[in-house]
């Protein structure tokens, strides 16, 4: 599937914007011993190319995360790990930190946010510490 032209990937920058952001947020990732206790990987470089492959295929950018992955079916794929509300916090804070970084338009900053949070939040699948 080709990038539409109107949508939100196209005019908040495409991937160039999607990869600041996700490379940004994994920056925080690495210096959070909790959170990236959740990352089954060393190399973080996987994980990065898998987010941003994601997002961009979510906001209306070419559809290769699919091709190569199938499905997102994001709350199957995170049930191996444990997400705590606490995890939660910590990604929506990394996130916030990348998000900022961007200096989006408001209106787009808000519909970014507001996707990350829903998501942030669905994918919380225990309370235990």
């Amino acid at each position: 599937m080709a990038e539409d032209p109107g949508s939100f990937y196209a005019a908040v920058g495409g991937r160039p914007t999607f990869e600041r952001l996700v490379r940004r947020f994994y920056a925080g990732v690495a210096d959070d011993s909790p959170l990236l206790a959740l990352y089954p990987e060393q190399d973080l470089e996987p994980a990065i190319q898998r987010l941003t492959g994601f997002l961009e295929q979510y906001w209306g950018g070419p559809g290769t995360y699919s091709e190569q992955r199938g499905h997102p079916r994001l709350r199957m794929r995170h049930l191996p790990f444990k997400v705590n509300p606490d995890q939660r916090d910590r990604w929506l804070r990394h996130m916030r930190d990348a998000v900022d970084e961007l200096e989006l338009p408001p209106l787009y900053e808000s519909e970014l946010w507001g996707y990350l949070e829903r998501a942030a939040h669905a994918m919380v699948n225990t309370f235990e510490e």
